[in-house]
């Protein structure tokens, strides 16, 4: 009766092709309208997810950690890991953050460590920031150290080992 290569393709396969199934390199002569068998697994990058928005009326008390993006509305107690962090205007964030892009237009009580580090005019932060480059607008609130480093989201968050401090010489007594 009907079959399914009937109705999706313009003419009739071959007697000894089964449906799906691919001879390899046998099969090079398709048809102007037939397209090439494609492999399941697609070599196009998936579309980026949007970011995951937790609203101004939720608190969360845990560590939030994704490799994706996240924008905070609300309150969290806790750290935070991401790929981008927007901390929102009513946010308030008491906790470490740690990501590759970070925007602060709200509050966080704790380190920052971020390759892009970004205090807008309404931020408050109160916590030592490691960067690998930091804009501060003027009006921000900040209360804290700054320091570069080249990978600031390396897990070792202990600062460089400064050369000791020379001692000075002792003075002769002059008595």
């Amino acid at each position: 009766m009907f079959s399914k290569s009937k109705i999706n393709e313009p003419g009739a396969k071959a007697a000894g092709e089964e449906e799906g199934k691919s001879s390899g390199a046998a099969e090079t002569n398709t048809k102007a309208g037939d397209r090439p068998a494609m492999p399941l697994t697609s070599s196009t990058p998936k579309p980026k997810a949007p970011a995951s928005t937790l609203s101004s009326d939720l608190t969360i008390t845990g560590n939030l950690r994704t490799t994706g993006d996240i924008q905070v509305e609300g309150q969290v107690q806790g750290d935070i890991r991401a790929h981008l962090l927007t901390v929102g205007e009513s946010a308030t964030i008491e906790g470490e953050i740690v990501a590759d892009d970070i925007v602060v237009t709200g509050r966080v009580i704790g380190k920052v460590r971020g390759l892009k580090v970004r205090l807008t005019s309404t931020a408050k932060v109160e916590g030592d920031i490691i960067h690998k480059t930091i804009a501060i607008e003027s009006g921000a609130h900040f209360e804290g150290s700054v320091q570069r480093q080249e990978d600031p989201l390396s897990s070792s968050s202990a600062p460089r080992k400064a050369a000791p401090a020379p001692r000075p010489a002792a003075k002769p007594d002059a008595g």
